[in-house]
């Protein structure tokens, strides 16, 4: 199936991107910055998610103390609710501050100018009032771009898919090269975007790393993990980048490409071979020319089209990675090695 990829649909945040966010920017409605701050690192505490992960790591760089949890909920593509202090807190993108009615129209021009530069803007509301902006940006790895015009010239469309809005997500397709985007995506909603891409007659690659992958990974004609992501989005994988560098999406369809082809000229020349002395070898054309094959001599030439296979196979160990030779890609399940190559390839 691999070798039949005619679109490459990547997640951004750990697959395009460095999966590093950090927090760049604070804007407060009230001045107090390190008070907004403290009570968002802890809300975050007791979150996985990067963007989280982000906010505390901040958190503690400035020296803040984050009071304990009273109560957290992680609402799946909208952010978290926390209490905090006897404080309801809320914390996420926009689309939270809408569904829970609270009203951010002082902090939109901000959010606004940090999605344009690619940064992910993050809403603070505390007690249904909001409180501050947050912007966190996660940069491109830096092969993002090149990976992506070695795809177009392969003749393979490129996608993204994000939850972030559809300004940020915008920004990081335009350095990327990606003109194809669906923002402000749920991760539950990333399977069904597949899917419909599917019903248009694509056969579609994901590239992914994070949990809420996993089903759009699962969906997928054949669903390539980041080996730096989580188990789940490994194991819901047909291959596996085992170093993570985005330069194996490249060889991998490479690897694919050229493995069928391998195995279609290895059958034509099969074919042709037997075809063309079998009859040889049974005394068919001797009455008439006097040709024959020496038994023996059949045995050896039997035996050289072996050879002559096995050769032909051996060129694949020449591949290279467009950027790194000798990448190693295996399969997520038995490797992509030997046989296994030929079928993934096919």
């Amino acid at each position: 199936t691999l070798s039949h990829i005619d679109t490459v649909v990547f997640d951004k945040t750990g697959t395009l991107t460095e999966g590093r966010p950090r927090l760049t920017d604070v804007h407060t409605l009230h001045g107090d910055t390190n008070r907004v701050l403290r009570m968002a690192a802890a809300a975050e505490n007791g979150s996985e998610h990067p963007l989280g992960l982000a906010v505390v790591a901040a958190a503690r760089e400035r020296g803040l103390d984050l009071p304990p949890l009273d109560a957290f909920e992680a609402i799946p593509g909208y952010g978290i609710r926390a209490t905090i202090e006897g404080c309801r807190v809320l914390i996420g993108a926009m689309r939270l501050m809408t569904r829970e009615q609270i009203h951010v129209s002082a902090l939109e021009q901000q959010a606004e100018r940090h999605a344009a530069d690619g940064k992910t803007p993050v809403f603070i509301a505390v007690d249904g009032v909001a409180q501050a902006v947050l912007a966190i940006a996660d940069p491109l790895k830096a092969e993002a771009a090149s990976m992506v015009q070695a795809l177009r010239r392969r003749g393979i469309q490129v996608a993204m898919i994000t939850g972030d809005s559809r300004k940020t997500a915008a920004a990081i397709a335009r350095r990327a090269g990606i003109d194809q985007v669906h923002a402000e995506t749920l991760p539950d909603g990333k399977a069904d975007v597949v899917k419909a891409m599917q019903a248009e007659g694509r056969k579609l690659a994901f590239v992914g790393d994070g949990i809420n992958d996993a089903p759009a990974l699962a969906q997928a004609d054949v669903g390539i993990a980041v080996g730096s992501g989580t188990d789940i989005a490994i194991e819901a994988a047909d291959v596996t980048l085992t170093r993570g560098d985005l330069g194996g999406v490249i060889t991998a369809l490479d690897a694919a490409r050229k493995t069928l082809s391998t195995i279609r000229g290895n059958l034509f020349w099969a074919f042709i071979y037997n075809i063309l002395l079998i009859p040889v070898a049974t005394g068919i054309f001797y009455p008439w020319f006097g040709v024959h094959l020496n038994p023996m001599v059949a045995g050896l030439a039997m035996g050289l089209s072996s050879v002559f296979v096995v050769g032909n196979s051996l060129r694949l160990r020449r591949l290279r990675s467009a950027t790194l030779a000798n990448r190693s890609i295996t399969d997520a399940s038995t490797g992509l090695t030997g046989s296994n190559a030929a079928q993934a390839a096919v």
